[in-house]
């Protein structure tokens, strides 16, 4: 039935061990040495990603100082030109209500000095508004 060939079946061995070893040098190894720098490869950019990570952390730490810094600086600038503008604000107004109070004085003698002469002339005609009053009433 089944005969073994010995032979043949040395051939068979020494082309199988060939072929493990071709496999071996063509294959396996250069798929070995691709997977090993492929994981160090990898391991590198998760050590620069870490590392560029520990720069950021810095860099959002100086922005955010810095960020702090303008808005103090921002509100001093803001306070300085608020009490600045309220300083000049109140000189004006002082200078205005001044300037009205001088005016409602000067008023205020033309005002007088319109009335005594009012009254002067009311006196000096109340003579002749006492005779026409007088006509008119005994007119009636």
């Amino acid at each position: 039935m089944l005969d073994l060939n010995p032979s043949l079946m040395l051939f068979v061995l020494i082309v199988f061990f060939s072929l493990l070893f071709l496999l071996n040098q063509m294959l396996f190894q250069p798929l070995l040495k691709f997977m090993d720098d492929r994981t160090a490869s990898i391991a590198k950019d998760l050590q620069n990603a870490e590392e560029m990570a520990d720069n950021s952390d810095g860099l959002n730490a100086k922005a955010d100082a810095l960020l702090a810094d303008a808005k103090t600086e921002a509100n001093a600038i803001r306070e300085k030109a608020t009490t600045e503008a309220k300083a000049l604000a109140e000189s004006k107004i002082e200078s205005k209500m001044k300037e009205l109070d001088t005016m409602y004085k000067k008023f205020l003698s033309e005002l007088s000095s319109e009335q005594e002469a009012l009254k002067n002339s009311l006196t000096s005609q109340l003579p002749s508004y006492k005779k026409s009053l007088q006509t008119k009433l005994g007119n009636l």
